[in-house]
């Protein structure tokens, strides 16, 4: 290849400064609520068109390829930026402070983290979210192994047994808890002659909230499984068969251990979809159900870590203080996440 020409340097670099500027000039316009002659979200567009025009034609060779891979990168990275990187650093840097919502008069350091371990609802609601957590890694891993199981044997109509299986993670969350609340406040108060619904104390209402989530992601954590199962070789199974183990014996020391990665995947998505249990606590008991913890009477039985978070945001107005819940539940599940991940893997090197 020969060298650039004088043009292509011009068009390169006019084109980028050229996008800069009407970026900026959009910016302004968005940040000063000015808007001449309704341009301003044109300019924007049309400048970061120009800039990566220019930038595709920048003159160089060496670094070409990677220009061209930032170029397709930069939506998804510039999205995933705007999504989560910049919410995250703009909350960490609120909670630190008396923000509203839409004010901020003064930071108040670390008051708002003080504040929550001296909250005995926010404290109950850490510990219930907990006593989900381990409750479900267990039930729905369970669940979904022996449907796997199930699903991978040589019975007749397996695909519609996929499928009914995976049907209840197909509804939202919302409708889910509506349709289970029905069924426990009718159904199954009729079918046990009760007076009043499992919902209304809260360690029935915990049973219920765990059963509907079993229920609804053990189809999914299933597939998962399936998947796992179905790498195993077959003449491994064979082999083992014709040295006379037993299907336990296939089960437990050749099944389990070759799909060691395949567990540590469905414990971590379990886990990390447990923690962040929002949509069936809402709309199934809303955080209803009354216990006595320490020393004080809470009628949220049931309000787990994240809607706590969001009744403490949007419900009572404290954004400041809802971020700072925010980023110590981030913290936990950061730190739980990477302790399962590692456990994990040293497990599947001893299997």
């Amino acid at each position: 290849m020969g060298e650039f020409s004088a043009r292509r340097k011009i068009f390169s670099f006019g084109c980028m400064i050229v996008g800069v500027a009407m970026m900026i000039a959009g910016l302004y316009m968005a940040i000063t609520l000015t808007d001449f002659w309704g341009v301003r979200g044109t300019l924007i567009v049309a400048g970061c068109v120009a800039f990566f025009v220019g930038l595709y034609f920048f003159p160089t060779f060496k670094h070409h390829r990677g220009i061209i891979n930032f170029m397709f990168l930069f939506p998804l990275l510039f999205a995933f930026a705007v999504t989560v990187i910049i919410p995250l650093v703009l909350g960490i840097g609120y909670s630190f402070t008396d923000w509203d919502g839409i004010t901020l008069n003064k930071f108040v350091k670390f008051d708002n983290y003080a504040r929550m371990f001296h909250e005995p609802q926010f404290l109950w609601s850490v510990l219930i979210t907990f006593l989900f957590v381990i409750l479900n890694i267990v039930l729905v891993n369970l669940v979904a192994f022996l449907l796997a199981l199930l699903c991978t044997s040589k019975l007749k109509g397996l695909g519609f047994f996929r499928a009914a299986y995976f049907v209840p993670n197909l509804i939202g969350g919302i409708v889910l808890g509506y349709i289970w609340q029905f069924i426990f406040s009718k159904v199954v108060t009729e079918i046990l002659n009760s007076q009043a619904s499992m919902l209304t104390e809260t360690k029935t209402a915990l049973i219920g909230i765990v059963l509907v989530y079993v229920w609804q992601y053990a189809g999914y954590i299933m597939l998962i499984y399936i998947t796992g199962l179905n790498t195993v070789p077959g003449d491994v199974i064979e082999a083992s068969s014709i040295d006379g183990a037993n299907s336990l014996q296939t089960l437990f020391q050749i099944k389990i251990p070759m799909i060691a990665p395949t567990i540590t995947i469905c414990t971590f998505l379990t886990l990390t979809s447990a923690f962040k249990q929002f949509d069936v606590n809402l709309s199934l008991t809303n955080g209803t159900g009354s216990v006595n913890f320490m020393g004080k009477f809470l009628s949220k039985g049931t309000q787990m870590l994240a809607l706590n978070i969001y009744d403490t945001a949007f419900v009572n107005n404290e954004y400041a203080y809802g971020e700072a819940k925010a980023v110590f539940f981030f913290i936990i599940l950061a730190i739980v996440s990477i302790c399962q991940v590692r456990i994990s893997n040293k497990r599947e090197v001893e299997l």
